[in-house]
Formats: structure tokens, C-alpha cells, sequence
């Protein structure tokens, strides 16, 4: 038996929407793999999804991720998954993401490490696809690689890995909301004025700078979405005095991570961190009674990971 971890993900990064993505320590999934008799995959079992999660392969991410790299491996091994959910579902924050990751690099393993991160990638996202409806990297990519990262495209996956300026962490606030991703997709349309574009492009480029020369001033004030957040900003009560309280406790920036409705702050220390995000979390609670889980981490540099099976 191989057990694999996959971490949580922050996608957008406010100017970044659906090209930037950055992993945590943690929370994440684990996923454990053994072979099994029967040709195919097969989902043995699911904790922690609260019986949501499809126990069929071909609509669980985590299944579809391991049968399309059977597929390209061209192999009738048979392989159980059994899936510990660490993350809420329909959170933001990567949770469909991790585990096709982790299932991938576990089967990877229990294999003999057949393929490089790059089919490993590519399989992730075809999970993501079949199990989603949709295949985007900026939430794979950082679950499997760590760090930042930046897509550049999406067919065939072209993924910039970024350096993290040290001491770099992240407070997340979890409210015990759900935000379909195809609503809140929706909510954006079809176009988007010059000016907010060109604005959008000048933080993207900026932020890329910022990690390059850990220049925090400049992570600051490139931490703006003017395009994403203003549409999707209501799906969240008291989001805007949320993001002011995680602001005025010393964080660089805060915005949407993924659709919704987790909120990330990113801020220069793990201390700053965890006062930004109990600044967030009080100030959540005035404004909805739905409660809300913190996670406080140093942005992760490892991302998936082999770990002991329990």
C-alpha cells in the first residue's frame, strides 16, 4: 500500500484568475493506493466527504486522474484508491485538485515511477475534467509542484514554477458556505473593459516581479483583482470588511481563493498570519452566523507528497 498527500490550493491569487495558483502546507488529502485483481480502478473507500463524493471512477477526480494515467501507461493493472478528504468540498481551495493529485502520484509510485510530473500533471487535470467538468492547472499545478505557480496555458499544460519570497505565509478563512464553480463562472460573462484588462495585466506582471525580488511593498500592491472580485464579492457576507480587517492587521493582500467562499490573506510572517486570520474570522462572524475554520501556513514548497500509510 502507497499513501500520498496533496496540499490545498489558493487559485487567482486576486490579478491571476485561472493562471496563478500557490499550494499551503496544509490542510490537504491523502489518498491510498494498493493493487488490486480486477483490470481498471476501483474506489474502495471515501472518509470525510460526508457520502458527497461519487464512488463511481469515472466521475470521481481522483479515479478518472489514476484511469487516464493507466490509459497513457497503456496497462491492465488493477488499482483501489481509498480517499481521506482533508478539505472541504466546493471550498476554493483546491479540493477536487488534491486529490487527483495524490492519487496519481501514489499510483506513480506503487508502479515504479514510470512518468515524470508532467504526465502526472496532465493526468490531474484530465480528473479535474471528468470529474468537474472543467480542467485548469492553476489549482493542480501548485498541488503537485508546491509554491507558485503560473499558467501559461492550459492544452497542452505549459506551468511556470516561481520562486517564494521566505517567510511568506497565508491565513485562509473557510466559511461553512458552498459556491458552485459553474455559478460563480457565471457570474463573470463574456467581456471585460480595456481599461480594467490593462489594469488586470499591470498587477499580474507586478506580482511576478514581486516574488522574483521578494520586494513585499510591491506583492502589496499588486494583490488587486479588479475584474474577478467586484462580481464575485456578494457570494460571501461582510467580504469586503473581511478583506479590510485582514488589511488593517498587517496582511499584504486579501481576495477570493478560487470562486468562493474561502477568502486567503498573504502576509510576510506565519505570526502575521495567524492575526490577520483571527482578524478575519471575528469579523466574518459579525456579519454571518454560517461560522467559519481557519487554516494558517506558510506557503508550502513541497506540494504532493509520499507519506506513511496509516
Amino acid at each position: 500500500m502507497i499513501a500520498a498527500y496533496a496540499p490545498a490550493t489558493v487559485s487567482n491569487v486576486a490579478c491571476g484568475f485561472d493562471v496563478l495558483g500557490f499550494a499551503l502546507d496544509e490542510p490537504g488529502d491523502v489518498v491510498l493506493v494498493e493493487t488490486a485483481c480486477e483490470p481498471g480502478v476501483r474506489i474502495a473507500g471515501i472518509t470525510g466527504d460526508q457520502g458527497r463524493l461519487p464512488r463511481d471512477p469515472r466521475r470521481n477526480t481522483a479515479g478518472a486522474a489514476v484511469a487516464a494515467l493507466l490509459d497513457h501507461l497503456q496497462t491492465r493493472t488493477g488499482v483501489s484508491l481509498t480517499l481521506h478528504k482533508g478539505l472541504p468540498l466546493e471550498s476554493g481551495i483546491g479540493s477536487s485538485g488534491a486529490s487527483a493529485v495524490a492519487a496519481v502520484v501514489a499510483v506513480n509510485e506503487l508502479l515504479g515511477r514510470p512518468v515524470g510530473a508532467d504526465v502526472l500533471l496532465a493526468c490531474a487535470m484530465a480528473g479535474e475534467e471528468a470529474g468537474c467538468g472543467a480542467a485548469h492547472p492553476d489549482n493542480v499545478a501548485p498541488a503537485l509542484h508546491g509554491g507558485f505557480v503560473l499558467a501559461r496555458q492550459i492544452a497542452p499544460p505549459d506551468v511556470v514554477r516561481l520562486p517564494v519570497p521566505d517567510g511568506l505565509a497565508c491565513a485562509l478563512l473557510h466559511p461553512h458556505l458552498s459556491v458552485n464553480t459553474g455559478m460563480a463562472r457565471a457570474l463573470l460573462g463574456e467581456t471585460v473593459p480595456l481599461r480594467d484588462a490593462v489594469r488586470q495585466w499591470g498587477n499580474l506582471g507586478a506580482l511576478v516581479a514581486a516574488l522574483f525580488t521578494s520586494d513585499r511593498a510591491l506583492l502589496a500592491r499588486s494583490l488587486e483583482d479588479v475584474i474577478v472580485e467586484p462580481r464575485r464579492a456578494p457570494l460571501v457576507p461582510g467580504f469586503f470588511a473581511v478583506k479590510a480587517a485582514a488589511l488593517a492587521a498587517g496582511a499584504l493582500g486579501c481576495s477570493l481563493s478560487g470562486s468562493g467562499p474561502s477568502m486567503f490573506a498573504l502576509t510576510s510572517t506565519l505570526d502575521n498570519a495567524r492575526a490577520a486570520g483571527e482578524a478575519m474570522q471575528r469579523t466574518f462572524a459579525e456579519h454571518s452566523d454560517a461560522g467559519a475554520d481557519l487554516y494558517v501556513s506558510l506557503v508550502g514548497r513541497a506540494g504532493a507528497r509520499l507519506v506513511t500509510a496509516a
